[in-house]
């Protein structure tokens, strides 16, 4: 891998060790604005980066970008901090584009993709933005109950974090779905560690949505989100999943 393009698309694309750039950058970006940026824009540059490479990427980089996945999407088991949580499932996610890399129809699809897997954690950038302002600390497990206090911010959240893990219905389940699918016949180890990536998902994002949604209620919980500032945000959730079932049409 001694291409430019492939260390460029290893650090976008995060590849261990590689992926500890993001990972120290991301929790030092102190405006939820520029963090929200950078989750979109991060991936695009390693398919960028990627786009200039001939052919698809080998195999022994795909193993590599789902063992990546794996380590990341396990240490996301062991965070309370929403905003050290989501960086960590970004990196998971976003080492997968490798995979999806391989059976990509298009650039332009790749790209949609990219964007759909990041949109999820933009929301969770900006609900963790919103209950540090409140809280002083976005961290599950020191205070419980938002969905007996803050019912609005506890929904887009538990849909965020849905959307984030790969739930059916969200572009992330579909994609994974299609990688999985897709790598079984020619990667089968790829296949398993990426199904092994999607359970670590579902795990680590239940204990968020539990320690963030879950117990006692406090009484200094402060104001919900308004009308706007919520009803936004769901818009954008409605858009993921509409075009999730838009992605099964290409499926079956």
């Amino acid at each position: 891998m001694t291409s430019p393009a492939y260390l460029i698309a290893a650090v976008f694309l995060p590849l261990f060790p590689a992926s500890m750039l993001f990972n120290r950058l991301f929790p030092r970006v102190g405006n939820a604005w520029l963090r929200m940026a950078l989750l979109l824009v991060w991936p695009q540059l390693g398919l960028l980066a990627l786009a200039m490479l001939p052919g698809r990427p080998p195999v022994w980089i795909v193993y590599w970008a789902v063992l990546t996945a794996c380590l990341y999407a396990f240490r996301a088991l062991a965070l309370r901090d929403l905003g050290l949580w989501t960086a960590h499932m970004a990196t998971s996610a976003w080492s997968l584009l490798w995979a999806v890399a391989m059976f990509a129809e298009s650039e332009t699809a790749l790209v949609l993709e990219a964007v759909a897997l990041s949109v999820p954690f933009v929301l969770l950038a900006w609900l963790a933005s919103r209950l540090e302002a409140q809280f002083g600390a976005a961290y599950a497990g020191t205070y419980g109950g938002l969905a007996q206090t803050l019912p609005r911010l506890s929904t887009l959240l538990s849909l965020s974090i849905l959307a984030a893990v790969g739930t059916p219905l969200f572009p992330a389940f579909f994609t994974l779905l299609a990688a999985v699918t897709q790598s079984l016949p020619v990667m089968p180890g790829a296949a398993v560690l990426m199904l092994a990536v999607w359970l670590l998902w579902a795990w680590a994002g239940a204990r968020m949505t539990r320690g963030m949604t879950v117990g006692p209620a406090r009484a200094d919980a402060g104001p919900d989100l308004g009308v706007v500032a919520s009803v936004a945000p769901g818009i954008v959730l409605a858009l993921l999943a509409v075009s999730g079932l838009a992605a099964l049409g290409y499926l079956i």
